[in-house]
Formats: C-alpha cells, sequence, structure tokens
C-alpha cells in the first residue's frame, strides 16, 4: 500500500493521492461537498449552512473544486443574476468515499485526541 502511496505515474503527473487529497483534504472542501449532497444551493445558501466560512474562502473553494470536476455552476440570466452551485457526477461519486472517512474520522476522534493529549503530556 506504501508503494501505491508514493507511485508517480510519470515525472509530469503527481501521484494521484498526493494530487487528490492535496485539494480536497483543505480545511473546506469536504464541508463544501457535504452541504452540496442533497442538491442544488446558492452561494447565500452555502455560506449560511456553512455557517464560519467567509466570502472569499466560499468563493476560492467552489472555484477550486470547479476546476477539479466537482462542482458545477450555472449562471442564470436574470436580475439581479442568479448562480447556483450543484455536485457533478464526479462530486457525487465521491459522496460514499466522504462519508466512509467522516463515519471513520468520528469512530476514531476520541483515539486520536487521546493519543494527542499523551503525545503532549510526554
Amino acid at each position: 500500500m506504501l508503494d501505491e502511496v508514493r507511485t508517480a505515474k510519470s515525472v509530469d503527473q503527481p501521484c494521484a493521492i498526493r494530487d487528490v487529497l492535496d485539494r480536497i483534504g483543505d480545511q473546506w472542501s469536504l464541508l463544501v461537498l457535504a452541504t452540496l449532497a442533497p442538491g442544488v444551493r446558492r452561494f447565500s445558501q452555502l455560506e449560511r449552512e456553512i455557517g464560519d466560512i467567509s466570502k472569499q474562502m466560499l468563493s476560492k473553494t467552489l472555484r477550486r473544486l470547479e476546476q477539479d470536476g466537482f462542482v458545477a455552476r450555472e449562471v442564470h440570466a436574470e436580475v439581479p443574476p442568479r448562480v447556483e452551485y450543484r455536485l457533478t457526477a464526479l462530486g457525487c461519486s465521491f459522496l460514499e468515499p466522504m462519508r466512509e472517512l467522516i463515519r471513520w474520522a468520528e469512530a476514531n476522534q476520541a483515539a486520536i485526541q487521546a493519543a494527542r493529549r499523551g503525545a503532549e503530556a510526554r
């Protein structure tokens, strides 16, 4: 398994796990994806549901997720313009692995925190 993590397909192409986790493993991407899981959301809805994210950070995160193909952005020609975000097929395909990661984190959070406390005490 370690070899799978270390291996790059070519000099020009980064290791798949590093490439993907670097983009979705930031502070906000998983929260944005989880918030979009139930369906289409407008920017202000995302901002309200996530809560403690700034407009600038939400905008940056949505742009990156759109660039990577996880999120689609649709602008409706209205006054004022209405912009909606939704998961793409790729984004939807990530929901189950993401849910499994969330389940694992919830099941192991107490053990991880205890280990951290033990390391700090040494």
